[in-house]
């Protein structure tokens, strides 16, 4: 990359010379680019994007799974003492998520848990479990009006054909409901994304490790940090388009049922 850096260099002496001196701000953008481009600063760049995307993406994963076998157990019938028990613990597993910060978890997940029970997992993988967790007890809550937003007389329908319960929340009830629920889901993963901000609180490299990393080395923070913001509003703007795309796909195939 030092040869891109030249050619950055030759190319901001023109500007300065047919504009006049540099401002501030275009010494700031030359110290950053010396970095990000001569000292390899862009590979840290990559790989904490690519960090980020890898824990939102499975946290959502995650929390999708978590989240629709926590709605199922929420919304079943209580006759029995085993659904109740098994709400009980899900709603204990709802209030404690959703009522402590996400640092909190990740730091009591890697400096209390881990070693408690002698466990070793990295940072990223650390802060993959915890988002994961996490984002199962918002997507449980938004999985449960889902479910109850589709017409009861599905899953009777279901039950009046013969299938069991649970199959007739897997293929039919819950297909419908994802439908209804696909804009929050999409709102769920900005979310994801940027909460991603603190897993260096656990040592994982994300975006703003590799930006502070560009701000520590070129004692100029102001750049860097414009930048970064840049990125995060790319990645929010790249989701929202594909959740539109996804909901004009669906529209479509209701339309040609």
């Amino acid at each position: 990359m030092k040869g891109n850096f030249q050619i950055y260099h030759y190319w901001r002496s023109q500007c300065a010379m047919k504009g006049g001196k540099m401002g501030n701000f275009g010494q700031k953008i030359d110290k950053f680019a010396e970095i990000f481009l001569e000292q390899n600063g862009y590979v840290r760049v990559l790989e904490g994007l690519q960090n980020t995307v890898l824990i939102a993406v499975t946290g959502l994963i995650i929390g999708i799974i978590i989240g629709t076998l926590i709605a199922t157990v929420r919304v079943v019938p209580k006759y029995k003492l085993l659904p109740r028990v098994l709400n009980g613990f899900c709603s204990l597993y709802v209030g404690l998520f959703r009522g402590t910060p996400m640092v909190v978890q990740l730091l009591v997940f890697y400096y209390v848990l881990l070693p408690l029970f002698g466990a070793h997992m990295t940072g990223v993988q650390v802060a993959m479990a915890v988002f994961g967790l996490n984002s199962g007890a918002y997507i449980s809550e938004i999985m449960r009006s889902g479910i109850q937003s589709v017409d009861p007389g599905q899953l009777e329908a279901g039950r009046a054909v013969g299938l069991g319960f649970g199959t007739s929340m897997c293929k039919i009830v819950i297909p419908q409901a994802v439908k209804n629920i696909l804009p929050t889901l999409g709102n769920e993963f900005i979310s994801l994304i940027k909460e991603t901000s603190v897993v260096s609180f656990v040592g994982a490299a994300d975006l703003y490790v590799a930006f502070n990393y560009i701000g520590s080395n070129s004692y100029e923070f102001m750049v860097p940090y414009l930048v970064m913001a840049m990125i995060y509003i790319v990645l929010v703007l790249l989701i929202s388009l594909m959740i539109k795309l996804l909901e004009r796909s669906l529209k479509k195939s209701d339309r040609r049922n």
